[in-house]
């Protein structure tokens, strides 16, 4: 029982640092916070389901299929890197265009169905980047035992869930409050030129990376 709680610990710590380091995911609930605090809450969510989806394919052997067919690894990368290209032109495009700003009182299907959208754009951009499958391998090497407890296997995807969940809520209740608001409105082409172009960077790292075969 013991090993079981320090194997959760240590992944539970490793992973903390993990998600509050900064990435397109960071980039992506900030951006969308400031516009509505409900939808940044949606995105946390999408992060949050991106990491359970992580933690169970690096529980069922991910890594351990990347070696075997290399190919698949790269192909992957390269995928991942194309749709944060995508994702960065985006906002780069609309870094002029004036934000439209949400009631979160509103509870209409109108934002109900915004709010599903924001919650599938944080997935993807959760799980477009396929290095966070191997960190999350590599963690679980380190930390799990040979022969991994059921009682492991269950707990370790639910904390991983509620640590990304988490972890992006605090960034989207942080960044959805009006002094962060009022400065996002107040440089929101530069902000935004900036977060594209560090998101289309990021991504072409990725592809970079998959066409070099590394």
């Amino acid at each position: 029982m013991m090993d079981t709680t320090l194997a959760l610990l240590g992944i539970a710590g490793a992973m903390t640092v993990g998600a509050m380091s900064p990435g397109p995911s960071f980039v992506m609930v900030a951006r969308t916070a400031v516009a509505s605090r409900s939808d940044g809450l949606a995105a946390a969510l999408g992060m949050g389901a991106g990491g359970l989806v992580f933690a169970i394919a690096a529980l069922a052997g991910l890594q351990a299929a990347f070696l075997a067919v290399p190919g698949l690894y790269l192909a992957i990368k390269g995928f991942g890197g194309a749709y944060l290209i995508y994702l960065g032109f985006r906002i780069w495009r609309g870094a002029r265009q004036p934000l439209a700003m949400t009631q979160d009182s509103d509870a209409s299907p109108r934002q109900q169905s915004r709010g599903k959208r924001t919650f599938l754009l944080g997935l993807a951009t959760q799980v477009s980047n396929p290095k966070t499958a191997v960190v999350y391998a590599s963690i679980f090497a380190a930390f799990l035992p040979r022969e991994v407890p059921l009682v492991l296997a269950l707990a370790v995807p639910a904390v991983i869930f509620c640590i990304e969940t988490g972890w992006y809520a605090i960034v989207a209740l942080a960044l959805s409050s009006a002094a962060p608001r009022a400065a996002y409105l107040r440089y929101k082409t530069w902000i935004d030129r900036a977060a594209g172009g560090v998101m289309g960077l990021l991504g072409l790292r990725l592809v970079w990376s998959a066409v070099r075969g590394t």
